[in-house]
């Protein structure tokens, strides 16, 4: 094996699982912040810029509530009024209140907000 192996030819994109407890309600918080449904079925499949994530009929609290994601974009202020004017707390019972952007330690600006599942989404504004 090469001390350095390569990604094989190919490959475009890694898309996480994210964990679900209610898939119905879970699809709709992410087509309601604007990502791309491109599949729905036993899984439903999000486009998100040059990623995207997987969302599955599966949920374990722990791992939820552990799962974090982050989304880089050019303009956060613009992604922080969006989540506030989805008011996403009341609109999808979600518990964990969103942060709002701020500067931190490792240098991005990052609004912070949790799916109906728990998963931590980082947005962060990208620097120069």
């Amino acid at each position: 094996m090469p001390a350095n192996p390569t990604v094989p030819a190919g490959t475009e994109l890694v898309r996480p699982f994210l964990p679900c407890r209610d898939f119905e309600l879970s699809k709709r918080f992410y087509e309601a912040l604007g990502f791309e449904k491109v599949m729905d079925g036993e899984v439903a499949i999000f486009n998100a810029g040059s990623g995207g994530f997987i969302l599955q009929r599966h949920y374990v609290k722990e791992w939820a509530e552990n799962c974090m994601m982050q989304v880089m974009v050019d303009d956060l202020d613009a992604w922080w009024a969006h989540i506030e004017s989805l008011n996403i707390q009341s609109s999808f019972g979600i518990t964990w209140t969103p942060r709002p952007p701020a500067m931190q330690p490792w240098g991005l600006r990052v609004a912070y907000f949790a799916d109906p599942s728990g998963v931590l989404w980082h947005v962060a504004e990208r620097s120069g």
